[in-house]
């Protein structure tokens, strides 16, 4: 397939189904701790499908919450505890589009994000590039997206108060995607 074989849809997006190509793509969140430095974390297991048709799309995205990476194994551990992801009764984390648009390179994708039971609405912004014939004459897209969230919301609550005033965690957490899809 070329590039030139791939239909645009009516909302600007490349038709067809593609799926996550997991060794070029991540999902990662960073955090305000201790009021003055990022901290960052990542998962190592998600899944995204990307469907669109010429009058509609969906995004689908599943993470499993027991493939946190962060530099500490005790805070892993505790990621991964009640406090935070509770990942023994929740393992996984679910996002599913209720709309998709393009304006120029940005797009703008609103939908349900699912943390240990609590779906809330969110909406992503980022940029969609392609579609591109890469090697082995493989036709790809990629999408970046940014949202920001507040962790709260989705029932995780855990925090320390600092001796001056101040939490050690910040409420708002920025989730990264960056997916390549390879066009099935």
């Amino acid at each position: 397939m070329s590039v030139t074989d791939v239909e645009i849809s009516t909302a600007g997006l490349p038709v067809g189904t593609w799926r996550l190509d997991p060794t070029h793509s991540s999902a990662s969140f960073a955090v305000k701790h201790m009021g003055v430095a990022t901290f960052r974390g990542r998962f190592e297991k998600f899944d995204a499908t990307l469907t669109v048709e010429d009058e509609s799309a969906e995004l689908v995205g599943t993470v499993d919450t027991s493939s946190i990476v962060v530099k500490d194994q005790n805070l892993q551990a505790h990621l991964g505890a009640p406090d935070f992801f509770d990942t023994e009764r929740y393992p996984e984390l679910t996002f599913r589009s209720t709309s998709l648009r393009r304006e120029g390179d940005e797009l703008i994708v609103d939908g349900e994000l699912t943390v240990k039971g609590n779906t809330r609405p969110v909406e992503s912004r980022g940029e969609i590039a392609g579609p591109a014939v890469t090697l082995g004459d493989v036709t790809k897209l990629g999408i970046t997206l940014e949202a920001i969230v507040d962790r709260t919301e989705f029932g995780l609550n855990w925090n320390a108060p600092l001796p001056k005033g101040g939490f050690a965690v910040a409420n708002d957490v920025k989730l990264v995607v960056e997916l390549e899809l390879i066009h099935a």
